[in-house]
């Protein structure tokens, strides 16, 4: 244990060693205990994080004090985790302080003992006290050795409180520990991916859309002043056939951009129809395979699949060097799996080097429950395999 951490845990201990007489109003106090016993343990998870284990507070940082607390006290992990561990919470903190208080103070006797033995101050710690200037000298290190011992007494009893609050902790409680340090993770995925998403759409309308509308303003302005001029029909209908071909132009690429967001046969006809639609416009040519009815799928986990498949190939056209690929969609009322298989080199991993692009589009189904899995043998080709629920578990 580093010398940082083990002075955390003697400062938070001599913390609750103090608290101690707030812990015995709350639990003397009967219709505070439950309350008590809530702010209690979540403290102590709070501490026990502090010092390095494995615990998670389970109050949500934006929700306020009060209301988390009504609602923990209607649920059986009061009686299964808090309220043990306020009770295992007062009797440690009774050793506590009993060991701070003689221990310390024994120890600052002993180290100034030389200097109370100069005014003439023989000072007694425990059993002993000294009856010469040598004794007290000699007091000094026996001083310093009584504090590292009771330093280390409270460390323990501080690592016996995270045992406690661990043996206390009910499944229900670890599962959701384990949920939020996965949604803090996906958190801040998501919000540099939806970053790089919102800075492609933005480049996407500059490049596309805007460049080809600039165009039509000035097509429309040569056919204005053309017209003003007198030109001839001929050079009139050359112009305005400009302006309606570079109105199209843009047209269509605001429509590639909107299907890039969020495609309008996801919404109209259903995960199967968006997913034929998207490959068949895929440069490659793609086997699709379609199983099961996708009407018991909400709608973000058909747009979480939706994404992530066309990602897949967007992967398979840059880095795989093949011209096809298949995919596989089996729909069920439970959920939906999917399936992006190619005939490449292989050697992808999710997360490093090729295959990047997956990785925001990984924390994104993870925020709606599902996940995403790559297989792939070096030489032998890459399976993108992706699960997710009819329904997303929040």
């Amino acid at each position: 244990m580093s010398s940082s951490r083990l002075g955390r845990r003697v400062v938070l201990e001599m913390a609750a060693a103090a608290l101690l007489p707030f812990l015995l109003v709350g639990v003397v106090l009967v219709p505070l205990l439950p309350i008590t016993a809530v702010v209690v343990a979540e403290l102590d998870r709070m501490r026990a994080r502090a010092c390095g284990a494995a615990s998670e507070p389970l109050r949500p940082r934006d929700e306020s004090w009060w209301r988390w607390i009504r609602a923990r006290v209607r649920t059986s992990g009061l009686w299964r985790t808090d309220l043990p561990v306020l009770l295992v919470a007062v009797v440690l903190s009774v050793f506590s302080l009993l060991i701070a208080f003689f221990g310390f103070i024994g120890a600052l006797v002993l180290v100034f003992s030389p200097v109370f033995w100069a005014f003439g101050i023989a000072a007694q710690a425990g059993p002993f006290t000294p009856s010469s200037a040598g004794q007290s000298v000699a007091a000094v290190p026996f001083g310093f050795v009584l504090a590292v011992v009771t330093a280390a007494l409270l460390a323990g009893i501080s690592s016996l409180r995270d045992v406690a609050l661990l043996g206390f902790s009910t499944q229900r409680d670890r599962d959701l520990q384990s949920q939020l340090r996965d949604l803090r993770s996906s958190r801040a995925s998501l919000t540099e991916a939806f970053e790089l998403e919102r800075q492609r759409i933005e480049r996407d309308l500059h490049d596309g859309a805007q460049q080809d509308l600039v165009a039509v303003v000035l097509s429309l302005g040569m056919l204005e002043a053309a017209a003003e001029s007198g030109a001839d029909n001929e050079r009139l209908r050359e112009l305005a056939s400009r302006s309606q071909a570079q109105a199209e132009r843009a047209l269509e690429r605001l429509r590639e951009t909107v299907r890039g967001i969020h495609p309008r046969d996801l919404s109209d006809l259903g995960l199967v129809a968006a997913v034929r639609e998207l490959v068949s416009r895929s440069p490659l040519s793609v086997e699709f395979v379609a199983e099961g009815d996708d009407a018991s799928l909400s709608a973000p986990i058909a747009g979480a699949v939706y994404f992530t498949i066309s990602e897949a190939l967007t992967n398979v056209v840059k880095h795989a060097a093949v011209d096809h690929a298949r995919v596989e969609l089996q729909c069920t009322p439970e959920g939906v799996t999917a399936r992006i298989v190619d005939e490449g080199g292989g050697g992808v991993e999710l997360g490093e080097g090729r295959g990047t692009g997956l990785v925001g589009l990984r924390e994104r189904m993870r925020s709606v429950g599902g996940e995403i899995r790559v297989v792939s043998p070096t030489g032998v080709g890459t399976t993108v395999v992706v699960t997710a629920p009819a329904e997303p578990p929040w």
